[in-house]
Protein backbone atom coordinates (compact mmCIF):
# COMPACT_ATOMS: atom_id res chain seq x y z
CA UNK A 1 0.00 0.00 0.00
CA UNK A 2 1.24 3.55 -1.06
CA UNK A 3 1.24 6.58 1.18
CA UNK A 4 -0.98 7.94 -1.75
CA UNK A 5 -3.61 4.65 -0.68
CA UNK A 6 -3.10 4.97 3.15
CA UNK A 7 -4.98 8.48 3.11
CA UNK A 8 -8.74 8.82 3.97
CA UNK A 9 -10.86 11.04 1.58
CA UNK A 10 -10.61 14.00 3.98
CA UNK A 11 -6.52 13.92 3.93
CA UNK A 12 -6.54 13.85 0.39
CA UNK A 13 -9.02 16.96 0.36
CA UNK A 14 -6.95 19.16 2.77
CA UNK A 15 -3.22 18.02 1.17
CA UNK A 16 -5.07 19.26 -2.03
CA UNK A 17 -6.29 22.24 -0.15
CA UNK A 18 -2.98 23.39 0.78
CA UNK A 19 -0.95 22.67 -2.42
CA UNK A 20 -3.92 24.95 -4.31
CA UNK A 21 -3.33 27.75 -1.47
CA UNK A 22 0.45 27.42 -1.52
CA UNK A 23 0.14 27.72 -5.35
CA UNK A 24 -2.54 30.92 -5.15
CA UNK A 25 -0.15 32.59 -2.07
CA UNK A 26 3.18 31.88 -4.26
CA UNK A 27 1.51 33.55 -7.66
CA UNK A 28 0.44 36.81 -5.27
CA UNK A 29 4.08 37.25 -4.19
CA UNK A 30 4.62 36.86 -7.41
CA UNK A 31 2.38 39.81 -8.59
CA UNK A 32 3.46 41.86 -5.78
CA UNK A 33 7.04 42.00 -6.74
CA UNK A 34 6.64 42.61 -10.08
CA UNK A 35 4.16 45.31 -9.41
CA UNK A 36 6.84 46.52 -7.39
CA UNK A 37 9.50 46.50 -10.06
CA UNK A 38 8.01 47.63 -12.55
CA UNK A 39 6.15 50.39 -10.46
CA UNK A 40 7.20 51.87 -7.18
CA UNK A 41 11.59 51.23 -7.98
CA UNK A 42 11.29 53.52 -10.98
CA UNK A 43 9.04 56.03 -9.43
CA UNK A 44 11.51 56.40 -6.56
CA UNK A 45 14.42 56.49 -8.73
CA UNK A 46 12.55 59.38 -10.52
CA UNK A 47 11.54 61.20 -7.33
CA UNK A 48 14.08 60.08 -5.13
CA UNK A 49 16.17 63.19 -5.11
CA UNK A 50 13.34 65.81 -4.97
CA UNK A 51 11.64 63.31 -1.76
CA UNK A 52 15.05 63.54 0.39
CA UNK A 53 15.47 67.44 -0.56
CA UNK A 54 11.80 67.94 1.02
CA UNK A 55 13.41 65.80 3.95
CA UNK A 56 16.43 67.88 4.40
CA UNK A 57 14.82 71.01 3.84
CA UNK A 58 12.23 70.13 7.01
CA UNK A 59 14.96 68.75 8.88
CA UNK A 60 16.47 72.21 8.55
CA UNK A 61 13.51 73.60 9.81
CA UNK A 62 13.09 71.92 12.71
CA UNK A 63 16.90 72.28 13.62
CA UNK A 64 16.43 75.27 13.39
CA UNK A 65 12.93 75.39 15.60
CA UNK A 66 15.58 73.57 18.23
CA UNK A 67 18.08 76.04 18.25
CA UNK A 68 15.77 79.31 18.84
CA UNK A 69 14.03 77.07 21.12
CA UNK A 70 17.43 76.53 23.64
CA UNK A 71 18.94 80.14 22.72
CA UNK A 72 15.17 81.69 24.04
CA UNK A 73 15.25 79.37 26.97
CA UNK A 74 18.53 81.73 27.92
CA UNK A 75 20.60 78.21 28.00
CA UNK A 76 18.87 77.04 31.53
CA UNK A 77 18.17 73.40 30.18
CA UNK A 78 19.96 70.40 30.85
CA UNK A 79 21.93 70.75 27.52
CA UNK A 80 23.63 74.23 28.56
CA UNK A 81 25.75 71.87 30.75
Amino acid sequence: MTQHESKRPWEERVTDAGARLRDEVLDEIRRVVRTIDDEVVPEVRRNGSSALRAAASRLQKLAQAMDDSKAGSGGNGPEAK
